[in-house]
């Protein structure tokens, strides 16, 4: 049975074809804004054109946003995507929103922290008006995926459009059953340096300079600038003081991954969104804000976080 404190209410919709995902889609972006509810549309940009050619004139009163552009990251859904959203209507009521962050073109290697994104939505939303619907593709995703959504949704809803409760429903269970260590380097790794305070600007001037070499330039390289100041300063200041940063390129993509003695023990690390008169505690949302992955293992000898960026 659903165990999600109300008023957050957060279904899945399965659905088969184009009728049934517009039916779905449209019907709960209409209701909301019947109700006066701010309502926003974050979908793959083939599912987005569907929903507002759906709604049609309607679809001006919409937030409309590519998922395969602004969730490209799982990690930087939640703050950058859905809170960000909600977070802008201070007493509006509910908010409403869809959000489709696992399509047919992920890869296996991002899969994990979607499955996790959508366990976590549970708990960074318990208790706030909003309703967060979520797509899932029956014909295109795989058996697992959908069994996942059955974990991580407290409510299904098919494509005739009638709902039951999830008999499965444990997102903390999922959250922790894909915490597992990260796949070992394909090879050619082009760098492992290990770092304390006195030899963190050398790790940071040597990563950035090998990461020129591979080919990142520009915005990107300035990213991957900020991101490697804000892991390895992290590990200094919380992982044990020190750590050992690693890069190598795999599938396209520049990796680079740092690890340290430290251990995460909140789950939603990362993926808050930072308040203005926050000082400190920006490290991980930068880093999610920034990556085109991020990827996270942590445990009783340490925690890995592995970021991507492509070329």
């Amino acid at each position: 049975m659903s165990t999600v404190t109300e008023p957050f209410v957060h279904p899945a919709l399965f659905y088969a074809d184009t009728n049934e995902y517009l039916a779905g889609c449209v019907s709960f972006v209409r209701e909301g804004l019947e109700r006066g509810e701010p309502v926003a549309v974050a979908v793959p940009s083939y599912n987005l054109r569907l929903i507002e050619a759906g709604l049609g004139e309607d679809a001006r009163r919409v937030r409309l946003l590519d998922m395969q552009e602004a969730g490209r990251n799982p990690g930087r859904i939640i703050p950058g995507v859905l809170r960000a959203f909600a977070d802008a209507h201070p007493g509006a009521g509910r908010v409403r929103l869809i959000g489709e962050p696992i399509w047919a073109g992920r890869s296996e290697t991002e899969y994990p922290a979607c499955a996790q994104h959508e366990a976590l939505i549970n708990h960074a939303f318990t208790g706030r008006e909003v309703s967060i619907l979520c797509p899932y593709d029956t014909t295109r995703l795989d058996e697992r995926t959908l069994a996942d959504a059955y974990v991580t949704h407290p409510v299904v809803i098919d494509g005739t459009g009638r709902r039951s409760d999830s008999p499965v429903y444990d997102p903390d269970g999922l959250v922790a059953r894909y915490n597992q260590p990260l796949p070992a380097a394909p090879g050619g790794i082009r760098l492992t340096y290990d770092y304390d305070a006195e030899t963190l600007p050398t790790a940071r001037h040597r990563s950035v300079a090998e990461a020129a070499q591979l080919g990142l330039a520009g915005e990107r390289l300035d990213d991957f600038a900020l991101i490697v100041a804000e892991l390895t300063t992290n590990s200094v200041v919380h992982g044990g003081g020190g750590g050992t940063v690693l890069l190598w390129t795999e599938d396209g993509r520049l990796v680079c991954e740092v690890r340290d003695a430290g251990r995460l023990t909140d789950p939603l690390a990362g993926r808050r969104p930072a308040r203005r008169d926050q000082i400190g505690g920006r490290g991980l949302l930068t880093v999610n804000l920034l990556a085109d992955l991020v990827r996270v293992h942590t445990g009783g000898y340490g925690t890995a976080i592995r970021v991507y960026l492509a070329l």
